[in-house]
């Protein structure tokens, strides 16, 4: 392997630089001697030949972009120089095979989990606390402020601390001294939980509800319906206000459509009936207490892997996250799949320029038109309010070298590995099948992994380039860098580096293995994700607006 430059496709017509390359330095690829025309920092590309204006650029092997005007052999692809071109998609126009990979390493391992009545098994085990509408987020927030600290589930403040020492000192005159102090990070301890089987309690305050259109209220009861249902969750206080647009007995219709034979606890109580504030919060909080004294009671026990349901995201990506953390985590994918196990791939405005590919792995015709459909109609919805999947990446994206939504795309789908594609969902639907699951999100980071756990994941795994905290609240989120530099920079936010991939130490398989044994890890409870250990509870429904 050059350890200078990369062709990740024989069809490409574009080189990605894997270190910083000077102008005028001459790289070698196969016979050629390639002169730099311009500075290529890390993760960017340069051509390979003249592009003509007008020209298709391939990456990946597929359209990722048109030149905008002539590029020179050696010269850097930019915002400037090349447009977002992509594939075009139609129905299922070929039968798709899959070589399985090799699981016979994980054949007869298993996690400690939690098993619920359904056949579904935690990775956790949560209770939830849900406001129907926002006029309840204050109510959930005393009930929040009375029970994390008392039942030890809060961890020490350093902030705070920080706080009051520069009170004191500023308060003693010694205002110089205040940029000397240090914030050290306090050790985490479980020593003082009430409920040992219980790994927390959490709060879903949301702006939803009520107002808007109808149809978001009914996707939020839905999207709670889906959060209920999650095997990572034990049970759940659920607080009305009574007249909202989100009524219980959506969340009931919605509940009983995921799950007809629902059995977990949940408590329901109305303001409106309850009385006054104090009423209704002594009340939630005495029956939300008796409810975590029966969770405690259910402890882990061995599950075989195909209970693992993994969500599949990336966020704040690079140039190198299509070559070493995605596919890493698409090799995962394929093992989890090989196991009898589920993954769900969503964030469909990173899917454009991929469709017909990913088309041709449905399984079946119907499922191949509701990809289909949904593609088109979010891309409609995008263009009426002057926007597009064009749009979609973000300033550090384009900064690290990701200039089209198509390449961006491109380099996300290595996400889902090469299985077959056993169903499609729309927002807010629960998976029912084994396999890859392709899921119907916008691609900001929380709205899709908040949609993943409504979905049913037990455990998110999230590929990031440039650095993103982003967590969920009852499902584990582990943090998978694509490159060393970012995993050394932020050590408290990523959990796996497969920075190695781009230098030659690693393959593809060998980190997909690694990825496989440390989920088994998170999902018995042997590591906690740092996204956990920094209580990174984020939380965003999506509202059926756009959202890019």
């Amino acid at each position: 392997m050059n350890h200078k430059i990369l062709q990740i496709h024989p069809k490409d017509n574009v080189l990605v630089a894997l270190t910083d390359l000077k102008k005028g330095e001459k790289v070698v690829f196969g016979k050629n001697t390639i002169t730099l025309i311009n500075h290529v920092p890390a993760k960017h590309k340069f051509s390979m030949h003249n592009l003509k204006q007008g020209e298709l650029v391939f990456m990946y092997g597929s359209i990722v972009g048109r030149a905008k005007s002539p590029i020179p052999t050696g010269g850097i692809l930019t915002t400037e120089n090349v447009a977002h071109e992509a594939n075009s998609f139609g129905t299922k126009s070929m039968d798709y095979h899959w070589e399985a990979p090799d699981i016979n390493r994980f054949k007869e391992k298993t996690f400690l989990g939690y098993h619920r009545p359904d056949g579904q098994v935690g990775t956790a085990n949560y209770w939830l606390v849900i406001p129907l509408v926002f006029c309840q987020n204050r109510n959930v927030d005393v009930i929040k402020e009375a029970f994390v600290e008392e039942l030890g589930f809060s961890k020490p403040n350093a902030y705070k601390s920080l706080v009051k020492q520069m009170a004191s000192l500023y308060n003693s005159g010694k205002k110089s001294e205040i940029e000397q102090l240090i914030v050290e990070e306090e050790t985490i301890t479980n020593q003082s939980k009430l409920f040992q089987n219980i790994d927390g309690i959490k709060f879903l305050t949301h702006n939803g509800g009520c107002g808007g259109i109808r149809q978001d209220s009914e996707m939020l009861c839905a999207l709670f319906a889906g959060y209920m249902n999650n095997p990572n969750v034990a049970g759940a206080t659920i607080l009305s206000l009574g007249c909202q647009n989100a009524q219980p007995a959506i969340l009931k219709e919605k509940l009983d459509k995921i799950n007809p034979d629902f059995s977990k606890p949940f408590i329901l109580l109305e303001q409106q009936k309850e009385g006054t504030e104090a009423q209704l919060l002594s009340r939630a909080i005495k029956k939300t207490f008796l409810g975590m004294i029966d969770a405690d009671q259910l402890q882990r026990s061995p599950a075989p892997l195909s209970k693992l349901t993994i969500g599949l995201e990336c966020g704040g990506s690079d140039g190198f996250s299509g070559i070493s953390a995605n596919p890493a985590v698409g090799h995962a994918s394929d093992l989890v799949v090989a196991l009898g196990g589920t993954t769900i791939l969503s964030e469909f405005p990173e899917l454009c320029g991929v469709e017909q590919e990913l088309i041709n792995r449905c399984k079946d015709d119907v499922i191949a038109a509701k990809f289909s459909g949904l593609m088109k109609t979010y891309a409609a919805a995008a263009e009426a309010v002057g926007s597009g999947f064009d749009m979609n990446p973000s300033p550090g994206n384009i900064k690290d070298g990701l200039i089209t939504d198509a390449m961006k795309s491109s380099g996300a789908a290595k996400k889902g590995g090469a299985s077959p594609v056993a169903d499609v969902l729309d927002y807010a639907e629960y998976v029912k099948k084994p396999g890859l699951n392709l899921l119907c999100t916008p691609g900001n980071d929380v709205e899709s992994t908040t949609a993943m756990a409504g979905s049913g994941a037990n455990i998110i795994l999230f590929t990031t380039g440039l650095g993103t905290p982003t967590g969920n609240p009852v499902v584990p989120v582990i943090k998978i860098s694509s490159n060393t530099t970012l995993a050394k920079k932020i050590p408290d936010i990523i959990d796996i580096d497969t920075g190695g991939i781009i230098t030659g130490e690693k393959t593809i398989p060998e980190m997909g293995e690694e990825i496989l044994e440390y989920i088994i890890k998170v999902a018995s409870g042997e590591i906690k994700t740092k996204a956990s250990i920094l209580d990174q509870d984020d939380f965003i429904p999506w509202k059926r607006g756009v959202s890019l």
